[in-house]
């Protein structure tokens, strides 16, 4: 019966993660930064800019994390430079995370019949886990080997062997994503604390510490260079200047700003602290949980937060049974609680993205919920009926919860966030391929990063493309563009006069504020809405 239900919950889970994998949502920046890297990397052995087979991919300046990229590498060099080739990586780890986090429930809670199969259909159904399955999210795969490596870690007791699927894991998921640096070490260190016998075994320990230190030599090696550098500047928390900038109208505010009283109560390091407390604090707020989610669109779905509303009491009554018998849920809870730190020492928070790891534990911590409300039911209802009417009453808000996503994902998602992925760049790129009488092309900027798009779609030859290229200075987001190949410019249009005048016989494409009535508009590209995306000029 268990495997039965498992098949039939990972099938689901599958369904959900590949069915219109290739068109929905449409591919955005970073998916086509990834896809086209690793086309470059087949065709010519390095990346777009010319790097060879690096850990990192520089890309925007942002220096992508490489893992994710080497594990697309096959499907690009089997079904080509497409949407799903980018896709089929992701969407199968998120399947197979379903499944280990099966084993991990059964292995951590082996007298709780049933919490391992309702804990893997919850992550199955979770609209945190689905979303980033479905895109090229180097995130998704971390938390896979997160799971894979607490997992491995759970079972170490019965073998030695699975030490090894903790280490090879835990390091892969580093290799993969940023946050992953963060919260593997701190989970590592609170669950050794638990699992004990890594401690105690001198010469298991030494091993996996002299193992674990030569596997990430290249990766220490890459971050103490440009690769961790330009993150920590981009999106780090000391990248915010909001706390210096408050530490000094605190002071002001002070007869003396140089007083004991000035300095020693209003400072970085203070408001820093309280900085990163807020941040963290907002990761278990109800609003990011269960109404709104990220701030970003494209982190999200629309009048969703991250998890489902019947979850808010589903993980109340999880918790609230942990408290009263807590034996084997310490690391369930331990996760929880470091899983939100490397969100929390970014200025952007909370993310969705880089605490995805979060919606383990607290899937698990939520399947808990209804298995007690469950358990509960069968004592206390005395017929058969009777506790089946009640089954019914509480899976319905899941049932109902689950169909509003389905909804809201594939009827209500493009429409409502047209600029969450690049919506219309692939139809823009497809009309200018048949525009050939044209000596340039120019494309607004107004929509993130098109160039890499329009290399992705056209499969711009990339040894050409290292040749033809320069990266512009980082923004003051951190992040770089290229803004000519080929006969192909990018650039806002902020003086449509100017442009027009400077581009002779070019093709024109702008955002629609861009472009002025009574311009040669001869073609209109549109969002999913029927809001305009593009309006295209013949200049």
């Amino acid at each position: 019966m268990n495997k039965i239900l498992i098949t039939t919950i990972v099938l689901l889970g599958a369904i959900l993660r590949f069915n219109q994998l290739n068109n929905l949502p449409a591919l955005n920046a970073d998916e086509a930064a990834i896809g086209y890297n690793v086309y470059s990397l087949l065709e010519t052995g390095r990346d777009e800019h010319g790097n060879p087979w690096p850990i990192h991919f520089q890309s925007f300046n942002d220096y992508k994390p490489g893992l994710y990229f080497y594990l697309t590498l096959p499907f690009v060099k089997v079904l080509g430079l497409t949407e799903l080739a980018v896709r089929l990586p992701g969407a199968t780890l998120g399947v197979l995370s379903i499944f280990v986090v099966w084993l991990l429930v059964k292995n951590l809670f082996p007298d709780k019949k049933y919490l391992a199969e309702l804990s893997a259909l919850f992550l199955a159904i979770s609209p945190w886990h689905i979303h980033f399955s479905r895109g090229g999210w180097e995130v998704n795969a971390a938390t896979f080997f997160i799971t894979l490596g607490v997992l491995g870690l759970t079972k170490s007791a019965q073998s030695s062997k699975w030490f090894l699927v903790t280490l090879l894991s835990w390091v892969a998921a580093m290799y993969t994503y940023h946050a992953a640096r963060v919260v593997i070490p701190l989970l590592a260190l609170s669950l050794s604390v638990y699992y004990d016998s890594i401690l105690k075994n001198k010469k298991r320990l030494a091993t996996i510490l002299l193992v674990g230190t030569i596997l990430l030599i290249p990766l220490a090696r890459d971050m103490v260079g440009e690769a961790g550098v330009s993150r920590a500047s981009g999106v780090g928390l000391l990248a915010d200047p909001g706390p210096v900038n408050k530490t000094n109208v605190q002071r002001g505010e002070h007869l003396s700003s140089v007083g004991l009283a000035a300095e020693a109560l209003h400072n970085k390091v203070v408001n820093y602290a309280l900085a990163f407390a807020q941040n963290y604090t907002e990761h278990f707020s109800g609003d990011f949980l269960f109404i709104s989610g990220d701030d970003i669109e494209r982190n999200k779905i629309p009048e969703f937060g991250v998890m489902y509303l019947s979850d808010m009491v589903f993980i109340l009554i999880g918790i609230l049974a942990i408290l009263k018998g807590p034996k084997g849920w310490y690391p369930v809870l331990m996760w929880l609680l470091v899983a939100p730190i490397a969100a929390a020492l970014t200025f952007q928070s909370p993310h969705a993205l880089r605490a995805h790891n979060m919606v383990i534990p607290l899937t698990i911590i939520s399947a808990f919920g209804l298995w007690n409300l469950v358990l509960w039911s069968n004592k206390y209802t005395k017929t058969k009926l009777s506790r089946f009417a009640f089954c019914v009453l509480l899976f319905t808000p899941v049932v109902w919860d689950f169909s509003r996503y389905l909804h809201q994902y594939y009827i209500h998602l493009n429409k409502t966030y047209d600029y969450s992925s690049q919506y219309g760049v692939k139809k823009l790129v497809e009309y200018t391929k048949t525009q050939s009488r044209y000596s340039n092309y120019l494309i607004t900027t107004r929509y993130d990063q098109p160039y890499i798009i329009f290399l992705f779609y056209l499969k711009h030859p990339p040894e050409k493309f290292q040749k033809e290229h320069t990266l512009t200075a980082r923004d003051r987001f951190g992040f770089s563009t290229v803004e000519k190949f080929s006969n192909y410019s990018f650039k806002e249009i902020t003086n449509w006069n100017a442009t027009r005048t400077s581009n002779p016989n070019t093709l024109i494409a702008g955002a629609p504020e861009e472009i002025p009535d009574g311009a040669n508009v001869i073609n209109t590209i549109y969002f999913p809405s029927g809001k305009i995306a593009f309006k295209v000029v013949a200049n």
